[in-house]
């Protein structure tokens, strides 16, 4: 493997949905990420990316979180998020809701951190050049492929790249992979019962596999899948991919 990460430093976008709701994740990617020679570092004054009020029309209340997010990771050599939603959001909708400011100078900085702006498998295959990690997860694994990782953000297959090279692990297909998961983020407050119906399409396939694990790149689909696992008493359960990238033989993690 290529790994060329000495002197690079990362600036950590854990998310507000993982800071508040699944710590462990962006904890994980600072293991992964240390274990191959990066300094990480977490910017206190990040929070929100805006996606919830942009993806709801609400442009102007998301524009403070667009000149936060710049401020808030202005000067690192990259930022690296484990969410392809998330940072499909702010590489998508930031530019655009900067022109909606009519901010010129705002635009410019975005532009500026949007281009180092990563997901944490973008950052691993394309940055690093490495799929192989380190990592030890002997378990029965399925992967799903989240709407906004693969539509927006645009990660392709190096989720799935970086799980073949795990030590130990069986990884098996998922049927109907691409088919949403039904969450959507406010998708599935405006229209609950079609989101618990997708899910529950998305949680039969899973349970399908004989999997012991669900894995995704974004802790919502997670979350919105696993809810239909654990009601349905499947035995299945969720993890997120750098969790797994964090495992190592003959260590917690």
């Amino acid at each position: 493997m290529t790994i060329h990460a000495k002197g690079i430093t990362v600036a950590l976008f854990a998310t507000c949905i993982n800071d508040v709701m699944f710590p462990g994740t962006p904890k994980a990617v600072v293991q992964v990420l240390e274990r191959l020679g990066c300094r990480v570092e977490f910017p206190l004054d990040q929070t929100c990316c805006g996606q919830m009020f942009t993806n709801t029309g609400y442009f102007d209340a998301a524009v403070p979180d667009v000149r936060n997010y710049v401020k808030a990771f202005s000067g690192y050599d990259y930022v690296v998020g484990p969410s392809g939603s998330c940072v499909g959001a702010v590489r998508h909708q930031h530019p655009m809701l900067a022109e909606h400011a009519r901010d010129a100078g705002l635009g410019r900085a975005v532009d500026e951190v949007v281009a180092r702006t990563y997901d944490l498998s973008e950052f691993l295959v394309d940055v690093l050049g490495v799929t192989d990690v380190g990592a030890y997860f002997p378990h029965r694994v399925t992967y799903h492929p989240t709407c906004h990782s693969v539509r927006v953000a645009k990660v392709g297959d190096r989720p799935y790249r970086l799980l073949q090279a795990v030590k130990g692990i069986d990884l098996v297909d998922l049927p109907a992979a691409d088919q949403c998961c039904g969450f959507g983020g406010t998708f599935s407050v405006k229209n609950p019962d079609v989101s618990v119906a997708m899910a529950s399409d998305k949680a039969r396939h899973v349970m399908d596999t004989g999997a012991e694990y669900l894995v995704t790149g974004d802790n919502a689909c997670l979350m919105n899948i696993g809810g239909i696992l654990h009601r349905e008493n499947s035995g299945v359960k969720t993890i997120h991919l750098a969790e797994i990238l964090a495992h190592t033989e003959g260590g917690d993690r």
